[in-house]
């Protein structure tokens, strides 16, 4: 037994340790191969702006088909009168605009300058209107006695014809030009006070009793809380001023002379030039839309309510 136990002992220490497994190797990484660089699929413009361009000819068609019904019109009734068709005065007014900065005296001028003229005294009139209009119309909209007080002044005289005060204006400047400024100011400041008084009562009163409670002055009242909400009122006030002044030039430039495009068309009447009475009323139509649309832009630019 012992014997047994010895051999089997030397035949458990002689047996070779079997040799350690080694694990294969791992192969090198094969290299990415380079991917063709991806086709830019160009999409039509069609599928790209479809409904931009589908929104714009549904907006451009009743533009266009109101335009043609409107020279047909015109059309139709100048063969029955003595009104100049359209092909007529469309030729007039190539030769009108072909030349409109020309001079040949102080009564002789070309369209183009009896429009900036017209535009500088609707710009120096509707100037001073905002530059006292706006400040009153905040002060008016601010303080209940100032509302009540300027209410029924405001009421009376801004129904009055613009016409009617180019009379005042002749006899207190005792000059043409002054007085057609003073025309231009005095039918443009309404709108103004008006929009800018009711933007300023539309300010909620929890804005101002908070600036009570902290003890703010006017000053900061007015650029932080007041004027940011009152824009939108303003810039309303004052396109509609725009309109009202564009308007008002041409009617005190027919009765007060000098070069404008209300005189123009008073010197073309004198003439019995019909095709140039209706060149400057399509512009003066389009000089006005071009006005109005500027301010409209700037004041989508400021809306935020």
């Amino acid at each position: 037994m012992s014997a047994a136990i010895l051999t089997h002992g030397k035949f458990t220490m002689e047996t070779p340790a079997p040799a350690p497994v080694m694990a294969p190797a791992a192969a090198p990484a094969a290299e990415p191969a380079e991917l063709p660089p991806p086709v830019r699929r160009h999409t039509p413009l069609v599928e790209r702006y479809g409904d931009e361009i589908a929104e714009f000819f549904r907006q451009l068609i009743p533009v266009v088909f109101g335009l043609a019904l409107f020279v047909v019109a015109w059309a139709i009734i100048s063969q029955s009168s003595t009104l100049p068709g359209p092909v007529k005065t469309w030729h007039s007014a190539v030769q009108v605009f072909g030349d409109p900065f020309y001079r040949k005296g102080p009564n002789d001028q070309g369209i183009g300058w009896n429009i900036l003229n017209s535009l500088g005294r609707v710009g120096i009139g509707f100037g001073l209107a905002a530059l006292i209009g706006i400040p009153l119309g905040f002060m008016i909209g601010r303080f209940r006695f100032l509302s009540h007080m300027t209410s029924p002044i405001v009421s009376l005289l801004r129904p009055v014809s613009p016409l009617a005060w180019l009379p005042i204006g002749l006899l207190v400047f005792k000059a043409a030009n002054p007085a057609a400024i003073w025309v231009i100011f005095i039918s443009s400041i309404w709108p103004m006070i008006i929009n800018t008084a009711a933007g300023v009562r539309e300010v909620p009163q929890d804005y101002l009793n908070v600036a009570k409670v902290l003890n703010l002055s006017e000053w900061k009242v007015f650029t932080r809380i007041l004027f940011p909400a009152v824009l939108p009122f303003m810039l309303t006030g004052i396109r509609l001023a725009i309109g009202v002044a564009w308007l008002v030039i041409v009617a005190a430039e027919m009765l007060t002379g000098g070069v404008g495009i209300g005189f123009w068309v008073w010197d073309e009447w004198n003439n019995l030039n019909v095709e140039h009475i209706i060149i400057a009323i399509f512009t003066v139509g389009i000089v006005g839309l071009l006005l109005e649309q500027a301010l409209m832009l700037l004041a989508r630019r400021f809306e935020y309510r």
